[in-house]
């Protein structure tokens, strides 16, 4: 689910990058126990078919994404985990 709306910025190449954070909540069987997992993690979609996504994109839109992971750092210097989509699904 989208937890923070996207923004698109355009970087001086004249790159569109859409940006939005999402949450999963899911119960997963580990040890034949189930155990909550939780996720926030901003994501990032690159390029021209990321510039309609603003719209789209709301808080507490149900999302399907496809892409990698890859690491950035805040600004502060501290590494974060980012997911690049390459696919987004609307699911409702």
């Amino acid at each position: 689910m989208v937890v923070k709306a996207a923004k698109l910025h355009t970087s001086p190449a004249g790159i569109h990058h859409c940006q939005f954070s999402v949450e999963h909540r899911s119960t997963q069987v580990e040890a034949n126990l189930n155990r909550q997992a939780f996720l926030r993690m901003q994501v990032v979609a690159t390029g021209d078919w990321s510039q309609h996504l603003t719209r789209e994109l709301i808080e507490g839109r149900e999302v399907k994404i496809q892409g990698f992971l890859n690491r950035h750092e805040s600004r502060n210097g501290n590494p974060i985990l980012v997911l690049h989509a390459q696919h987004i699904e609307m699911i409702n």
